[in-house]
Order: structure tokens, then sequence, then C-alpha cells
């Protein structure tokens, strides 16, 4: 009988593991992507004028070019119509032939946890495969609920957006009554609870987010769109542990956005008003006082179709910190990682692959706008399905001139200029089928005198700033 029973519990196994789950299904998306590009500057430092290698051996007349790829990957289990797991993983992400990342080093876009900014695992890892996106998706007779590892920070417009960026563990509830949607959510930022793996001892160190918000989609014979507004509170006190220097920050953030289409015209827009504490110290600080939040960033974008041509144009400011006001933080938050609206400037794509492209004080070129305000007008035109071709004219300054170091080191000063420059793209796009595109692109960057920094002509040298181009190409596959 023994026997028997042992043979029945056997193939049972067999069974359990030999046969899929009848009541999963499988939804499989994804895209892969082969690019290559040319930038004619890595710094935008123009050479020492007094020096006759032209400043080679500094690194400041340094082109790059080569070829990277990234292979992403999301799946569905879809357990039934209501419940699913979803998930997403990057694969191969790397330059061809070129220097792999060390393990725990993030590259060039990374926090002091090695973990690349980009994703939820390293950039050695993304060289050869990490998840970044696991989560329950659960549709209850009181709402929707996901729960896990999710993108971060996609809300209303482009503008603003992190989708990008490290996904964050989150609990978020969504719910819909007629025209109008609802949506809450806890986000763990950081997470230094005691635990197998932390380092030092640590209570109440953590960053969390607590975000809730409401959409009204509006339709008749002339109009269509919706509106939407955002409340986000933000604790973050990873800095309490800093002894005398410790300090809290809390952030609250009021985030309308809206979107609308008027016969052919697409008009939106998106603000957010940032305030609260900045740096609320432990103890009284005699050498640092309280910084207080007081933050703006607005955009708007209108485009316009006419049969093969397109036109449209975007505008954007954000307020950026006034040296005169250290006990104010004016510059606090960013456009984004999703909005890359140049291929040179503000190009957070631009920034993962090639590294910061830097000017004179520490400026840099090439990442998440900030302290900016931005002006871009656009046309394109489409002779057949296939063919999508656009001119993009973009002119970008700061909103305030920041501090920074003479070449010398000393001492700190007022940048004198505020212009980011001039910038002229030029992209073509062919829809080769209906899941294969292949672009060509081209930019060339009137380099601002903002990136002169902290300009002198101490020892006979000048710090100038040098204009650069890139060309770019890339073949996309989705699925």
């Amino acid at each position: 009988m023994k026997r028997f029973l042992l043979i029945f519990i056997s193939l049972g196994i067999v069974a359990a593991f030999s046969t899929s789950a009848l009541a999963v299904d499988v939804k499989v998306s994804g895209e892969y992507y082969a690019a290559g590009l040319y930038l004619d500057k890595t710094a935008l430092n123009s050479s020492f004028s007094n020096q006759p290698n032209k400043g080679k051996n500094q690194n400041y007349d340094l082109s790059t070019a080569f070829f990277f790829q990234r292979l992403r990957v999301g799946t569905d289990f879809i357990v039934s119509p209501c419940l699913k797991l979803v998930t997403r993983f990057d694969a191969m992400e790397r330059i061809w032939g070129g220097e792999r990342s060390e393990p725990g080093y993030g590259g060039a876009t990374h926090d002091n946890t090695g973990l690349d900014n980009t994703s939820a695992g390293t950039r050695a890892e993304n060289e050869n495969i990490a998840f970044d996106l696991v989560y329950i998706d659960y549709t209850a007779p009181i709402g929707q609920f996901r729960v896990g590892y999710q993108k971060e920070s996609t809300w209303g417009t482009i503008f603003g957006n992190n989708g990008e960026s490290t996904p964050t563990g989150q609990i978020r509830y969504d719910n819909t009554f007629g025209p109008f949607s609802v949506v809450a959510m806890i986000a763990k930022m950081t997470d230094n609870s005691v635990s197998a793996v932390t380092s030092e001892d640590q209570t109440d160190h953590d960053s969390d987010s607590y975000r809730v918000g409401g959409i009204y989609k509006f339709k008749n014979d002339k109009v269509n769109g919706e509106a939407g507004l955002l409340l986000i509170y933000g604790r973050d006190a990873t800095h309490k542990h800093s002894g005398s220097s410790a300090y809290l920050t809390r952030a609250y953030t009021v985030n309308p956005y809206f979107k609308t289409n008027i016969g052919p015209v697409a008009l939106q827009g998106e603000g957010f008003y940032t305030f609260g504490d900045a740096k609320d110290y432990e103890t009284e600080n005699y050498s640092s006082p309280d910084v207080k939040i007081d933050a703006w960033r607005v955009f708007l974008d209108a485009a316009a179709k006419f049969g093969i041509a397109n036109v449209g144009g975007s505008f954007a400011w954000l307020s950026g910190d006034d040296p005169n006001t250290p006990d104010r933080a004016e510059g606090y938050g960013s456009a984004g990682l999703d909005w890359n609206p140049c291929l040179i400037l503000f190009n957070n794509n631009l920034n993962y692959w090639v590294g910061p492209v830097t000017g004179w004080s520490g400026t840099s070129v090439n990442n998440s706008m900030t302290n900016a305000w931005f002006f871009q007008g656009r046309v394109g035109v489409s002779p057949t399905p296939q063919w999508d071709i656009n001119l993009a004219i973009s002119y970008a300054m700061a909103d305030k001139k920041p501090m920074g170091l003479n070449p010398q080191g000393t001492p700190t000063k007022v940048f004198p200029n505020s212009s980011y420059g001039l910038e002229i793209d030029v992209t073509g796009t062919y829809k080769i089928t209906n899941n294969l595109s292949y672009m060509l692109g081209a930019g060339y960057l009137f380099t601002g005198d903002y990136f002169e920094g902290i300009k002198t002509t101490s020892f006979g040298q000048t710090w100038d700033k040098s204009d650069n181009f890139i060309l770019i190409n890339k073949l996309t596959l989705s699925f």
C-alpha cells in the first residue's frame, strides 16, 4: 500500500511541476533599441588662450562616439480579469564593446548606495539584467489596488515626471466615480530601519511620500480633456543622524494640471508649488539657520496639426535659489527625468550614456532642468504616414544666477551671466513597419555664457565656453 501511495504522490508532484497553470495568462510587451551618437564636445570649456596644447590634457577638446543599446521587457501574469502580477526588467543596457561597470557602482547617474537613479538596480546589473517593477494589480469592488515596486511620480503631463527614475515601493489606490477619479498612495523613498543589511542602527531616519489627488474628465461637441490636482507630503528624516547638524525635511506640494483638445489644437499645462522646511535643525544651529522651501515650477505646451504639417511650442519656468536668501530654498524640485526637450540641453538620456557635459565653475548642461526660463518653438511635417520630420528651436536662461567659486577656488561670487544658450534640433523618424522605426537627429548648441561660470583673466588665461553639436541615430523595435 505504501508503495502505491509513494508512486501516486510522485506522479502528482511530476504533474504539478510539468503542467502550466491554466488559470494564468501571460502578456508580454517591450522595446529594444540600438543607437549610435557622436558628441563633438564632452566639456564646454574652451582651451586656455596662452597654452599651445589647447588644453587637451584637461579634456577640453575631446569628442566621443559609440553605439549603445537596451532591451526592456514587461510581463503581466494575469490570474483573473481583476488580478494580475506586473513585472518589468531591463537587460543588456550597455555600450557596444565598451568598458563594463564595477559591481555596486551606479555610473554617471547614481546615488550614494550605488543604485543607478534610473533603475532599481546598479548600472552593472542593468548591463546584464535588472528587474525594476514587480507589483500586484487587483481591481476590487471598492477600487483598484497596486502593491509593490512601481514607477515613481507619473502624474499629469510629462513635465515633472520621474517614471524613468528609480522605482519605489508603493501602496496605491485608484477609483472612478463617473467623470471623477481619485488616487491615494504611500511611497517608501528611503528606508534606514535596522535590518540584516543596514550598516548602522538607525530609527526614524526614513524618507516617505504621501499623495492624494483627483481627476475630472470632461467632453462635449467642441472640447474634451481632463484636469487634476495632486497634494504631496514628503517627510525626509535621513539627515536626522548628522550630530549637531541633524535636520528634518518636510515638503508640501500642490500639483495641478490640465489637458484639453479644442479642434486641431492640443493644450496642456502643469504647475507645482512647494513649501515647508528644507532644513529644520533638531537643535539650534548658530552657523546655519533653518531653511524654508518656497519653490515654483510651471509648464505650458501647445500643439496643432493641419494636414501633413504640425506646429507647437513649450514654456517652462522653474524658480532658482536666490544667493541673497540663504534661509530660503526657492530652487526645490526639477522638471523630472522623463522630459527631454532638447538633444543636448537638459537631456537626461545623454547624461546617462555620456555623463555630464560640464562647463566652468561646476556647471552642467545635460541633466534634469532646474533654475530656468525655457522657451521652445516646433514645426514638423509628415509627408507620408511613414515619415515624421521635426525642427525645434529652444532658448533657456537661468532664473537666478547662482553662487560659485572662481577658477582659483576663491572667493565665492555670484555668476555674472545667465544664458544657457540657443539650441537647434532636427529629427527625422521613418516607420519601417508598424513595430520597427529608425530615427536620425542632429542638434547644435550655441552655448550660453552661463557656462563660463565665474570668469577671470588671471594668469593670462581666458575662461570661455565652446559651442557643441550632436549626431544621433536610433533603431527601435516595439512589441
